[in-house]
């Protein structure tokens, strides 16, 4: 028994040995465990790139980003008129020169009255005695059907919030019924719904772009935007904008003197004609539009006042125009120039030559070589700036 105990012993040495020579062949684990400073074979690691190809590198991605800044194709949409205020056509490249800040610049896009517009209709909902719902859905989807069939018609409208009612489309049906959507609502957001339109909608469209915007142009509800940043952001926009302004002050004014009593719900009503029997007034928990007391905003004769400069920069920086509407026959009129206009326009496009800054302010002029007309557009731009890290 001795014997075989001696050659047990011995096998069990003779594995044990080959198991700890096995270990130490052993890669160590990715992560726990101890590391073992006697790894079988080094992986061979990934070259670094030299400092000469680092700097490569870094001055090509800063060269594409100069370009994409530098190559920014600036659109001027161009209207040019005879004596008799009559669009004259058939223009080519050739006949126009642009300058900006008086020197010539190289025409780089050229496109006729013939190409498409996007339009972005905006519509003022708040609460006004000067025109009906119906009125006022009739005069825009009368002005839809005088634009061309392969223009493009956004649809927004606003009150205390703004409401993208239709995206960009030519479909006639989807317009219709986001023009037949719209409701009356109280307050005022014109800045913000005028913010959204040019920055979140409009701006980002490539081709041929107007804003027509219906409102009487007082703000009373607006939180995030101001109109001295719309007015701003206006001279960086290539699209024109229409305003036509409708005039709510005397209404607004009858309103607030209309005599009101107040229910222990706070609520204000109107005070209802006096009892023929009793010679008392009785009142009536029938909630009305009230557009505000004295002291709210958007009721001033400066507000108003103000309202008008308003609508009329946000024409005059985009090179578009603004109509007035006192009555319907006024609006549809309104409506109708505006989209005669929209097929009476040039499109030139050029890449400034001189080295702009964002923000800064540039002068533009737009001479045509024909004897006798005049040319209609933009006097100037400011250099756009980045947007949300774009």
């Amino acid at each position: 028994m001795k014997p075989i105990t001696t050659l047990i012993i011995a096998i069990l040495a003779v594995v044990a040995v080959s198991n700890a020579h096995a270990q130490s062949r052993r890669v160590p684990p990715a992560s726990g465990g101890k590391a073992n400073t006697r790894a079988a074979a080094t992986p061979t690691p990934t070259p670094t790139p030299s400092l000469a190809e680092q700097d490569e590198t870094v001055s090509a991605e800063e060269d594409s980003e100069v370009v994409s800044v530098d190559t920014r194709l600036v659109t001027i949409p161009i209207r040019v008129i005879d004596r008799k205020g009559r669009f004259v056509g058939g223009l080519s490249k050739e006949n126009f020169t642009v300058l900006e800040n008086d020197t010539p610049q190289e025409i780089a896009h050229f496109s006729n009255e013939a190409q498409p517009f996007t339009v972005a209709l905006v519509l003022d909902m708040s609460y006004s005695a000067k025109f009906k719902l119906a009125d006022i859905q009739s005069a825009a989807i009368a002005f839809i059907d005088q634009l061309r069939p392969n223009d493009k018609i956004m649809v927004i409208s606003f009150d205390e919030e703004v409401h993208m009612l239709c995206e960009p489309t030519s479909d006639r049906n989807t317009i219709y019924r986001a023009i037949r959507s719209t409701q009356i609502g109280t307050g005022t957001s014109l800045y913000e719904a005028v913010d959204m339109t040019m920055n979140e909608r409009i701006r980002s469209i490539e081709g041929r772009k107007a804003i027509v915007l219906f409102t009487d142009g007082v703000d009373t509800t607006s939180r995030t935007s101001h109109d001295l940043e719309n007015l701003s952001d206006a001279m960086e926009l290539d699209a024109l904008i229409y305003p036509i302004r409708y005039d709510t002050f005397a209404d607004v004014q009858a309103m607030k003197n209309r005599p009101q009593i107040r229910m222990p719900d706070s609520k204000p009503v109107i005070t209802p004609p006096i009892n023929p029997q009793g010679g008392q007034q009785i009142p009536t928990s029938m909630p009305v539009p009230v557009v505000g007391t004295p002291g709210d905003r958007g009721t001033t004769p400066e507000e108003y006042a103000r309202g008008e400069e308003y609508l009329d920069q946000l024409a005059l920086r985009t090179g578009g125009r603004i109509y007035v509407a006192d009555t319907i026959g006024n609006m549809n009129q309104a409506y109708s120039k505006i989209a005669s206009e929209l097929r009476e326009f040039y499109s030139i496009g050029y890449y400034p030559t001189a080295d702009l800054k964002p923000g800064e302010n540039v002068k533009l002029k737009v001479r045509v070589d024909q004897k006798g007309v005049a040319v209609k557009a933009r006097t100037g731009y400011a250099v756009g700036r980045k947007r949300d890290g774009k």
